[in-house]
């Protein structure tokens, strides 16, 4: 096939499998078509089937696959949720010492929160955004706020989603029972990388099953990239490309 055609096959395909076809409303899509239809358009389009068959499994789970592994309540020892977008500082000053406003967003995922926590109360471990509602609007306790990391001179470095998982790890990591199962909450379009990223960082995780996430966006956040979904999907994808380009090389090349 064409350069063209294959674009069409993209197209196509993309949105239906992130939602907007009803034909897909009740599950993924039909893998088989779908990734035979990607191996035989970008085998022509290459002129190699064997790169082609290596990389439509990429392909596949980045552009296509956006739902992570569930697992009940009652496999899961505690919850990990990731923010996602806030608002500018409400007083105004410098974003770099002031930290930001939550936003609605982190709210909506604080409330998901609470309604898991009702059904399995377990600790819970949250970015600052989200801890902030779950202790002031659910009057939680146990909840361990993951906070950004402020320098001597009040300079503010944000955690990214690695960071956050990084540092739930290393508190978890010398607990009697070990690290123990993650149940992540995050937003619709991020939670999937959430669960790869924990995961990363060697926690067993799942998203709870039966409980649907956020999913709509603040046109006001303060992080451009969070405002609507076209962009976000585009910078996520470049986040789940960036990390398996790093573990392609590390597995084809493990000693550098």
């Amino acid at each position: 096939m064409q350069r063209r055609d294959f674009a069409v096959v993209l197209a196509t395909a993309l949105p239906a499998a992130l939602g907007a076809s009803p034909a897909f409303a009740h599950g993924r899509p039909d893998d088989g078509r779908l990734t035979q239809r990607m191996l035989e358009s970008l085998a022509g389009e290459l002129g190699d089937r064997r790169t082609a068959a290596a990389l439509v499994p990429h392909l596949h789970d980045v552009g296509f696959d956006w739902r992570p592994e569930t697992a009940s309540l009652g496999r899961l020892d505690f919850l990990l949720a990731y923010g996602f977008g806030n608002r500018p500082p409400a007083g105004g000053g410098d974003p770099a010492k002031v930290l930001p406003e939550p936003g609605p967003v982190n709210e909506d995922l604080a409330d998901t929160v609470a309604r898991i926590h009702r059904r399995r109360k377990v600790p819970v471990y949250a970015q600052w955004e989200i801890a902030r509602f779950l202790k002031k609007k659910h009057r939680m306790t146990d909840v361990i706020s993951i906070e950004p990391v402020t320098a001597p001179d009040g300079t503010i470095t944000y955690l990214s989603t690695d960071g956050v998982a990084a540092q739930v790890a290393e508190a978890r990591r010398h607990l009697p029972g070990g690290i123990g199962t993650a149940g992540v909450v995050g937003f619709r379009d991020h939670i999937k990388r959430c669960v790869q990223t924990t995961r990363d960082r060697g926690i067993t995780a799942y998203a709870p099953h039966g409980f649907e996430m956020p999913h709509t966006y603040d046109p006001q956040s303060g992080q451009s990239w969070t405002r609507h979904r076209d962009l976000y999907l585009v910078h996520d994808m470049a986040a789940q490309w960036q990390v398996l380009r790093q573990k392609l090389i590390t597995h084809a090349y493990p000693n550098g």
